[in-house]
Parts: C-alpha cells; structure tokens; sequence
C-alpha cells in the first residue's frame, strides 16, 4: 500500500467551525481510521498545516492534537511545494481576499460557506479558479447527514409520488449575551461584519432544494432582528444590526413549493434542530439531521376537524421510521473524502464553485426580495 500525503492549509483553524468539524472530525478522524483509500491500493494521507492569527491559540491547539507544523504567516504556508490545498474558515468578509490568494499560488480551494459576500464576488472566483486550472469545493454537508440521505432515498425510489411541497423549520435559541453566554459569535448579528442569518442559511437550503427537489426559479422572503441588542464576548452591548430571522418561500421546478422558517430567536419544540416535511401524492416524510420518518397514502389517517371535542388521535404514533440500512459518518468528514479522492485520483466533485456561487445568489435575492417586499426569479449563473 502506498500513502500519499498532501499538505492542506486549515485557515481559521481556532474558530468553532475549523476546529470541531473541519480539523477534528474530518482530517484527524481521517487519520485516525488510516487515511482515504484509492482503487489502486493508494492511502491518501491529509497533513494539516495550521494557520490563524493569533500564535498562542495556535500553538496550544497542536500541542492537545500532536501537532507542529503551524504558522501566522499565510503567504509563507501558500508558498510551500509541499501544501497543495488551501481550507478557508474564516469569517466571510476575510475569504474572498484569502481565496484570492490562493488562486494565485497554485492551490486546490476547498472553503466553508458563504463563498464570498455577494453573487458578483463569488463568480469572480469561480472564473478565476477556472482559469488557473485549481479544482474548487465549498462545503454543502447537510447533503450528507443521515435524515437528508434517508430522505434523497425516498426521492430517488419515487415514494413520494408526486412531489407537492416542502416546509423546513431550523433555528433554536441564541442566547442574548447577558445573564448567559452566547452560543454563536457577536459577528453573526453584525451586518456590517457580514453577519445576518439569511446569509448564512440560504447557501445551506439553496444546496438541499437544488439536490433534492429541483431548481430555485423563485424566492419570497421576510426577514426580521428579533433580538436588537446583545452582548459581545467581552461582555459590551452592542446593536444586532443584522437579521436573525428569515422567512421565506421558493418555487422549485415541477410546481414544488418549499417553505422554510429559519431563526436564531425561537425555541425548540420539534424532534432535532432542523426539520423537513415533504408531501407528495403518495406519500409524506419528515426529515431531521438524523431520523426520517414516513407515511404512505395507504395508511394515511382520515383526522376530521372538530374543535369542540379533544383530539384522540396519537399523530406522531402513525408515522413508520426509516431505517439507517448503512453507517452514516460524520458528514463533514465524508464530503472532506470525497474532495481528497477528487484532487488526488480525479473523481467527479460537483459541489464546486459556481455550486457556491449559487447558493450566495439565492442569500443575496432573499435579502432583496426581503428589502422590496417583492417575489423574485432567480436567473441561472454561467461561468
């Protein structure tokens, strides 16, 4: 057995996102269970090369792993021979630039979420990605948690029928900053710091919409600041400026109407943090990250609406679960693989660029259509 090692930068590495899924769960879980194996008998073996700004969190993070190749310095970690892969996670006002440079030193791009802060910015790496001959992913993991892989099973085996609409619920209460820590950085509730929740989520359901259900041709939103104050990390209030709550409406291909609610200011009364039903003609399902349950047309219920007598009906009760039938992983680490096997052996790896492009083009017409109060096509992007 041969084992390739391939050096990969993980740019904001200290942050919660780099760390847990990206370096922890994916490339030292790689590692740990011996590396990503190639039809020829090939071990690809990741190398992380830790890089972020400030040089005691730095130092302190390789030390707990095992670690020591680790730097401050960007410009000189891009110029090594050795690192062919450049992960961004840092936050999306610095990626753009940092992607940039990437581009120009050679490197294979494989980044977090948004691509960049508007539609014209993420195209413009797409193209210039192109033109330097580097392959390019943005990471789309729900696509890999194990409701959603349920849930594109029934799809693929036609259970739905026909399918009519979906409606997604996410979020969970984001604690204000002051009698408890906040759970997510102050920078998410900062507009002019690149936060707001529908661009950060949109990118998300553009991905799970497109994959599953069919092309965004439309979108309606409303966007809202619940909270509008909070307290930073260093305990100063501050005004959120930016939205922490988007509710909005896609028309998808073959007349599907999906609605999705996503907040960071409700709380959970609901199986998992994010949900979806999907209705058809034959059939229904409710997907979480992990659970799917389901419901065929013939054994669907006939409930009668009478309000002045209690319900004797135990709805929930009457739904079947699907079956895991695999072992699902860890879904950032699995699209981490799929990346890897695609720079190394040239596998297909649609999740690219102008895919990211998309998903930052369906976030910018949310806000717009937020702003206008308007519904509004989304037109396709060409390279």
């Amino acid at each position: 057995m041969t084992r390739r090692s391939i050096g990969i930068i993980v740019n904001g590495v200290t942050g919660r996102m780099g760390y847990r899924q990206h370096l922890v769960r994916s490339l030292l879980a790689i590692r740990e269970s011996g590396g990503v194996p190639l039809a020829d008998g090939t071990t690809i073996w990741p190398e992380p090369v830790l890089v972020g700004r400030n040089e005691t969190k730095l130092r302190e993070l390789a030390e707990r792993h095992g670690l020591t190749d680790w730097t401050t310095d960007l410009t000189s970690a891009l110029a090594r021979d050795d690192v062919e892969i450049y992960f961004d996670a840092l936050v999306t006002q610095q990626r753009e630039k940092a992607i940039r440079q990437a581009i120009e030193a050679g490197k294979h791009i494989y980044t977090e979420k948004p691509l960049a802060e508007d539609t014209a910015g993420a195209l413009d790496l797409a193209r210039a990605a192109d033109a330097a001959g580097v392959r390019t992913g943005v990471v789309q993991d729900k696509l890999f948690l194990p409701g959603l892989r349920k849930l594109k099973r029934l799809v693929d085996g036609g259970f739905f029928g026909r399918i009519l609409s979906v409606r997604g619920e996410f979020g969970y209460w984001v604690f204000e900053g002051d009698w408890q820590p906040a759970q997510r950085p102050s920078w998410n509730y900062r507009a002019e710091d690149g936060g707001g929740i529908t661009s950060d989520m949109f990118p998300h359901w553009h991905y799970v919409l497109e994959e599953l259900f069919g092309r965004v041709n439309a979108v309606s939103c409303v966007t809202a600041t619940h909270v509008p104050e909070r307290v930073d990390e260093d305990g100063r209030a501050y005004a959120a400026t930016a939205d922490d709550a988007a509710y909005a409406i896609f028309e998808l291909d073959g007349g599907v109407i999906a609605q999705i609610n996503s907040s960071w200011g409700v709380r959970v009364y609901r199986d998992e943090l994010v949900e979806f039903q999907v209705d058809g003609t034959e059939g229904s399902a409710v997907a979480g990250l992990r659970n799917c349950r389901v419901q065929h047309r013939a054994v669907t219920p006939k409930p009668v609406w009478n309000p002045d007598l209690p319900a004797t009906e135990d709805f929930r009760a009457q739904w079947a679960e699907v079956p895991d039938n695999e072992e699902f992983d860890n879904g950032f680490k699995v699209q981490w693989e799929a990346f890897l096997r695609h720079v190394v052996a040239g596998e297909p790896f649609q999740w690219d660029f102008l895919a990211g492009a998309r998903g930052v083009q369906l976030a910018e017409l949310g806000l717009r259509a937020a702003r206008e109060g308007v519904r509004v096509q989304v037109p396709e992007l060409q390279r």
